[in-house]
C-alpha cells in the first residue's frame, strides 16, 4: 500500500504507542480522584500540558484538552458568540423586540448590532458549520473571499470589521491545497480593531513554526492524529486574559471549562507526538519540499490537462504552501472515479477533506478559488511524509497517468 492521505490522518508512531500504553492498564486512575494511584494519571496530564505549552511558548494554563480539532473549533467560535451575547444581552433582535416592543425600523437597527463573526470562505467544515450554527442563534457572519492561490483578501477582511465584530477565524493552512495564510498580518488587523483572533491550526501544528504571541493569536485549535498521535484528542489554546464561558458542563475538569474525565492515554500520546514533530520539523520539511517539487514536475510531464491548485512551488515561494501537499485538478476527469482506480493499485489518496467525504457537493474550497463546478469535481489531493520513496512516487504518477487515459477513453 502507498498511503498518500496524511492530511486526513496518520498512523500512531511506535514511540507514541509505547508512551500511551501504561495509562490503559497500569496507571489507569481517574485524574480527578484524590488518592495517590490516581495522581499518577493527573501528573501525566499536567506534564503533557506543560510539554505542549512549551512547544508553543505559552503558559500551561492556556492549554485546554478537547476531543479533537472539530470540538476545539466549535468551542472557540460558539463560546466567543455566547460571550458576546452575555455582554450585549440586548443585541438579539428577537429578544429585543419581545422585551421592549421595538418598531420595525428600530428592530432593523438592533439586528445590525448582533454579534459579528468573520471567517474565510475556505475554512474547514468544523469552522463553517459552527459559524452557520451561530447564525441560527442570531449571529451575523461574513465569509471573506480568497484569491486563486487561496490567500485571504486582507483588505476585504479589514473592511468587514464593524464595532460588533467579536471574532475572526482563519485557518493557518488549508486542508485541501496547503495554502499557508499570513497569520501575523491577520493578527495585526485583529489587534488593531480589538477583535479576538482564532486560527484552526490542525493542518499546520507540527508542520510549520507557529509563534502564538508574535502572530497575535488569541485562540488556536490543534489535533493529535495529524502528526502520528492518537485520534480523539485535541487542544484549544485560550490566551491569558481572554474570557470565554464554559463549553461543556457537568464537571470541574479543565479548570471548569470543559467537563468530562480526561483522556489520559490520548493526552500523553498527543504530547509525545508533538514533541517528536517539533524536534524533527526542519529536516522533514526539507525532504518533503524535494518530494513535492518532484511530484508536481512528474505529474505535469506525464499527465496532460493538469492544473496545480493553489501556490505553485515550482514558480512561487515554496514557504507559502505546506510541503507535504500536492493538489491538482485534471481536465475532463471526475476525481472520485480516478480514486477508485488508484485504490485498485493500492494507492490511498483523496479528492479533498476527509470530513466531507461522501458529499455529492463539489469542494467549497475549489469553488472559492474561482473554479467551475466541473473543475471542482476534478480535484485530487496527495498528502505524504518524508519517508515516501521515489519509486512509490513514480508508481503513483504512472497509475494516475494510466487512470486518466482510461477514464478519458470511456
Amino acid at each position: 500500500m502507498i498511503y498518500l492521505d496524511h492530511a486526513a490522518t496518520t498512523a500512531v508512531s511506535k514511540t507514541v504507542r509505547e508512551a500511551m500504553l501504561p495509562y490503559f492498564s497500569e496507571d489507569y486512575g481517574n485524574p480527578s480522584s484524590l488518592y495517590l494511584f490516581a495522581q499518577k494519571a493527573k501528573k501525566a496530564v499536567e506534564d503533557s500540558r506543560r510539554s505542549l505549552a512549551g512547544l508553543l511558548g505559552i503558559n500551561p494554563r492556556e492549554v485546554y484538552f478537547t476531543s479533537g480539532g472539530t470540538e476545539s473549533d466549535n468551542w472557540a467560535i460558539l463560546s466567543a458568540f455566547y460571550s458576546a451575547m452575555e455582554k450585549k444581552s440586548g443585541l438579539s433582535c428577537s429578544d429585543a423586540e419581545q422585551k421592549s416592543g421595538l418598531s420595525n425600523s428600530d428592530a432593523a437597527g438592533q439586528k445590525q448590532r448582533q454579534p459579528h463573526i468573520i471567517c474565510s470562505a475556505i475554512e474547514h467544515h468544523a469552522v463553517l458549520e459552527s459559524c452557520k450554527f451561530a447564525e441560527s442563534l442570531g449571529a451575523r457572519v461574513s465569509r471573506i473571499p480568497v484569491n486563486r492561490e487561496g490567500f485571504l483578501d486582507l483588505k476585504a477582511l479589514e473592511e468587514a470589521i464593524t464595532e460588533d465584530t467579536v471574532l475572526i477565524s482563519v485557518m493557518a493552512a488549508n486542508n485541501e491545497m496547503g495554502t499557508i495564510q499570513d497569520l501575523r498580518a491577520i493578527g495585526e488587523i485583529a489587534k488593531k480593531h480589538g477583535v479576538l483572533f482564532h486560527t484552526d491550526a490542525v493542518q499546520a501544528f507540527g508542520q510549520i513554526p507557529l509563534s502564538f504571541s508574535e502572530m497575535g493569536i488569541d485562540l488556536l485549535s490543534a489535533s493529535a492524529h495529524k502528526l502520528h498521535g492518537p485520534k480523539g484528542i485535541g487542544l484549544l489554546v485560550i490566551r491569558k486574559g481572554v474570557r470565554l464561558p464554559a463549553f461543556l458542563h457537568g464537571g470541574a475538569q479543565e479548570r471548569g471549562f470543559r467537563a468530562g474525565t480526561e483522556n489520559v492515554p490520548g493526552i500523553v500520546g498527543f504530547a509525545k507526538a508533538a514533541e517528536e514533530a517539533f524536534a524533527g520539523m526542519g529536516e522533514r520539511e526539507k525532504r518533503k519540499r524535494e518530494l513535492q517539487k518532484l511530484f508536481f514536475r512528474r505529474l505535469l510531464e506525464e499527465v496532460p490537462g493538469i492544473q496545480i491548485t493553489g501556490v505553485n512551488p515550482l514558480e512561487d515561494s515554496e514557504e507559502k504552501r505546506l510541503s507535504g501537499n500536492v493538489h491538482i485538478c485534471i481536465e475532463g476527469i471526475e476525481a472520485e472515479s480516478l480514486l477508485l482506480l488508484l485504490d485498485q493499485k493500492g494507492i490511498c489518496a483523496s479528492a479533498g477533506s476527509a470530513c466531507a467525504s461522501g458529499s455529492v457537493e463539489p469542494s467549497h474550497v475549489l469553488l472559492a478559488l474561482g473554479k467551475s463546478h466541473v473543475e471542482a469535481y476534478s480535484g485530487l489531493r496527495l498528502s505524504f511524509e518524508e519517508d515516501l520513496k521515489e519509486e512509490e512516487l513514480e508508481f503513483t504518477v504512472e497509475a494516475i497517468r494510466e487512470g486518466v487515459e482510461r477514464l478519458r477513453r470511456e
